[in-house]
């Protein structure tokens, strides 16, 4: 299907200031859909959710609508879809309650390409646990995660694996299938972080064989919140620590005090604009918007990774730069360094050009320093769905500029 990206880029207020925006994967731009969303919500009649008043109608109307929102974008169970703050958060709750099944002994596994936030909750709960850390190495020379470098560090004492989908600093996105089929193999739960790839991808959470998938609805055109799907029967067997008049029901067992209705509302519109680019809006219980979504988020990846390849074949040609993003299979998300010229002068220089485009480690310190980057890391170029032509002119022209002087 076509991709018009100037139809995309009518949709974004904060586009409208000029500036070229190649920082999404820290956090994309919103369409005016979602902010009219989270504005409808806040000033509706709300309360806690339930069934007597319209209030309370309106809140559990929410909820059950953004689960079923995310349940599509990634083909889940709306059962098993859990709410939280963040998917740091989330992470962290959900690492305290499997590590309470733990003891000596008993062997997780982390991998030196993930965020901090797929590795130290583990680490840290292992830790407490008496657990042991067993860690699957990223090559260097090619930023690839085997799965064959999982395998060396799974045992029959293995708990959990922990990988994610798709790096947030270099793109690399692993094999899933072939390591979840490796740790259930060897009787391990896997806890996937799709936070990057849920932005650049269509997802379907059965086919990546992930038994907790975790994502975040504001690096896809939403809020500020994070998402863990699993299936609903996983969920009925973890009893995490709760209030004690708080319900035991799945999945909102898991969801520690009164949700964001706003944030879950925007959420839903989020998904909804994605749906819309696969030629069809909110769909419906014929299950609709969940082929749209998969059409819409095909058509982004091919978008996407079109200027992917257009800024590599450029930066290929700049004297100096090393291009640190190399696999294979990878999303739009591009380090580079250059000789002569440290990272954060040249995301100063380039904002100074209002092309927005950060330095650093980003979190995934692990994979930054197996790389030798340390915490200084890199520049990142992230692509996202309003990403055009003209922003990668800019960017390159900008950067051919600060490479010269």
């Amino acid at each position: 299907m076509s991709y018009d990206v100037d139809a995309v880029r009518s949709s974004f207020p904060a586009l409208r200031d000029g500036a070229a925006h190649f920082d999404g994967p820290g956090g994309s731009q919103v369409p005016e859909q979602v902010a009219a969303a989270v504005a409808a919500t806040l000033t509706s009649p709300i309360a806690n959710r339930g069934r007597l008043t319209r209030a309370e109608r309106n809140a559990d109307a929410v909820v059950v609508a953004a689960r079923a929102a995310v349940a599509d974008l990634v083909g889940g169970d709306p059962g098993g879809v859990v709410l939280g703050r963040s998917m740091t958060q989330l992470t962290y709750d959900l690492s305290r309650t499997l590590a309470a099944g733990w003891g000596p002994g008993d062997e997780v596994v982390v991998s030196r390409l993930d965020h901090d936030a797929n590795v130290r909750p583990w680490v840290q709960a292992a830790t407490a646990r008496g657990a042991t850390v067993r860690w699957a190495d990223l090559d260097p020379e090619t930023g690839e995660l085997e799965p064959a470098a999982v395998a060396a560090v799974l045992s029959g004492r293995t708990r959990l694996v922990a990988v994610t989908g798709a790096s947030n600093l270099i793109g690399t996105r692993p094999d899933v299938p072939a390591i979840t089929a490796l740790a259930r193999d060897a009787g391990a739960l896997t806890y996937v972080d799709g936070v990057h790839l849920t932005a650049h991808a269509p997802v379907d959470v059965a086919a990546l064989g992930a038994d907790l998938y975790a994502c975040s609805p504001y690096k896809f055109l939403g809020p500020h919140l994070g998402c863990v799907i699993a299936a609903p029967a996983l969920l009925e067997t973890l009893h995490p620590d709760k209030l004690l008049p708080s319900t035991d029901a799945v999945p909102e067992r898991f969801e520690l005090g009164t949700l964001p209705y706003e944030l879950l509302a925007g959420t839903t519109a989020a998904v909804d604009f994605l749906a819309g680019l696969g030629g069809s809006g909110s769909g419906g219980p014929d299950g609709d918007r969940r082929a749209s979504l998969e059409r819409g988020l095909a058509a982004v990846e091919a978008h996407e990774d079109r200027l992917r390849v257009r800024v590599e074949d450029a930066l290929a040609q700049l004297p100096g730069v090393t291009l640190w993003s190399r696999a294979r299979h990878r999303t739009p998300t591009l380090l580079l360094t250059a000789e002569g010229h440290p990272a954060a002068d040249l995301s100063r220089g380039l904002a100074e050009r209002d092309v927005n485009a950060p330095a650093g480690s980003f979190y995934a310190i692990e994979p930054a320093r197996r790389l030798g980057l340390g915490d200084a890391g890199g520049l990142r170029i992230g692509m996202a769905p309003y990403t055009s032509d003209d922003d990668v002119g800019r960017l390159l022209a900008g950067l051919t500029e600060l490479l010269a002087a």
